[in-house]
Order: C-alpha cells, then structure tokens, then sequence
C-alpha cells in the first residue's frame, strides 16, 4: 500500500470539478502531475478510477464506491490533524465532570451544547447524582470537576468556588390543604409532615415535628406528589412537570428562603485548566440567567 492522502485529494477533487483539468487548476498542479498522480494510484489499487475512454473524468463504478472510502479517510486524517493541534495548543484531551441531579436543567442543557461547539474534539465524561455523590466522584478522581448545591464544609481535600445560587421555596401537591391557602404561616406547616434533604454533619431548619428524610431532592418531590408531606425544593425542582401530580409552590413569607448556593469543587493541588475556567465562567452566567 503505497498510496497517499495526496493522491485521495487528487482523486476526490477530480471526480468533485469532473475533470483532470479542473482539478488541476483548483489544485494549482499541472493537469499532468494530478493524471500521473491519480494513474499511480490506481496502479497501487489495481483498480480503474475513472473511464478514460470517455472526454470528461467520468468514475467507474468501482470508482463511484472507493470514492466513498477516500472521502471517509479524509474526514478522518483531518479530525486527526485538528485534535493534534488542539492538544498541542494546550487544550485537553479529556475532561469528566460530576453535575447535582437537581441543577436547572435549561442551564446545564446550554452549557453542554457550548461545550460541543467550542471543544468539538473533546473527551466529555459527564457522571450525575446527588450532592454528596458528586463531591465523592471528585474525592475517588472520577472526575476532574463537580457542579453542586452546598451541602455544608468541605473537607480540606478540596479547593471550591462560588458559581451561582438557585431559587428555593415551600412545595405541596396540587390538591394539598395548605395548597388551598393564599398566604401560608408557621402554624400551618407544623400540622403536616415535613420532608427535608438528609446529609450527613448538615443540618436543615426543621419546621414541623413530624419529619421525613431522602439524599434527593427529586425524591423528595416525588414523595410530595404522593401527598407524604410538604417540603422546601430548589425552585426548578418543584416546578418539573414530570411528577405523577403537579406540585405547587405556597406562599410563605414569614420563612424568608435564601436561594441555594451553588458551588464547583475539585481536589486541592489540582489547577483548573483554561478549559475549566471557561466551564465555570459559561455555567456562572448560565445560573445567573435562570435566577434572574
């Protein structure tokens, strides 16, 4: 096998102009360079291109189907050569990331497509899960980088940074009793079960003294939808509409919710890369976006 990726370009722009001499001028050859060059590769095929017996460069038909492999291999040989130069540039070959299950999906979808088009020769790993699940993919260096709401102190194994906060407020099911009130006090919410987010060493504001706990705030959505109590969700969380039973979030002023502080972690020591600075800057503005 002698043939080069030379010859595949001459063959492809001959067969693309429909003739030696068209090609040739696209190329800047002389037509007899790019016929010698398409007649040694056929001698290195064993294989007729084109039927010269006729006055245009008119394929035959195994030429018709090889045409079809040069194309493929040339695609190939230039995604090749991208990726090189990407990577000698100083980009990253691969990047995983661990996001919080209960992150606002519209910002995460937009930052997954930017992340496409800006490093279309990237290795993503994306690992999903609770907020104590993606801190331990980040400790076990599953991943570089994890997108999570704060659940508490960090160990002294990680370095974190603030990207954003996310809405929260009071959540029943549709046809809840405190869902038929216009304005919810403390009394109200201390008659019924309250489900709040279970961490460990993190302490939630208890409201009622009947409690449930889950390590999902999807979960817990869920259990509000079954009429198991009311809880305080992540404001995207509560409005999903995917639940067996709408929830609906209840007015509630007395307990004045601050939003949910959002955080990227990684292990201490590691330095984030211009890629990863660009993530977190692009999800910071994504996050502010669908607070405001």
């Amino acid at each position: 096998m002698n043939w080069s990726l030379e010859q595949l370009r001459q063959f492809v722009t001959t067969a693309d102009c429909g003739s030696f001499s068209g090609a040739a001028r696209l190329l800047g050859k002389a037509q007899s360079a790019v016929s010698t060059a398409i007649g040694l590769l056929e001698a290195d095929l064993n294989i007729e291109l084109f039927d010269r017996s006729r006055r245009n460069a008119q394929l035959t038909d195994a030429g018709q189907v090889l045409l079809l492999e040069a194309r493929e291999l040339l695609r190939q040989a230039e995604a090749l050569d991208n990726r090189a130069r990407a990577l000698s540039s100083g980009s990253e070959a691969k990047l995983a990331i661990a996001l919080d299950e209960a992150l606002p999906y519209a910002a995460t979808s937009t930052l997954l497509r930017e992340i496409a088009t800006r490093f279309p020769d990237l290795e993503l790993t994306l690992l999903n899960g609770t907020a104590t699940e993606v801190a331990a993919y980040v400790e076990d260096e599953r991943v570089n980088i994890a997108f999570h709401f704060v659940r508490g102190v960090l160990p002294s194994s990680f370095d974190q940074k603030h990207v954003g906060a996310v809405p929260q407020g009071v959540f029943v099911a549709i046809d809840h009793p405190l869902a038929q009130l216009e304005t919810v006090q403390r009394k109200d919410l201390v008659k019924y079960r309250q489900i709040v987010m279970h961490a460990e060493d993190v302490h939630e504001e208890i409201h009622s003294p009947r409690i449930w706990r889950a390590d999902s705030f999807y979960s817990i959505a869920e259990m509000v939808a079954d009429d198991l109590g009311w809880a305080i969700l992540p404001v995207n969380v509560g409005m999903d509409d995917t639940y067996d039973k709408p929830l609906r979030q209840v007015h509630c002023p007395t307990l004045a919710l601050s939003a949910l502080s959002v955080r990227m972690l990684w292990r201490q020591g590691w330095m984030p890369t211009q890629t990863v600075q660009w993530v977190q800057a692009r999800y910071e503005e994504l996050l502010g976006q669908i607070d405001a």
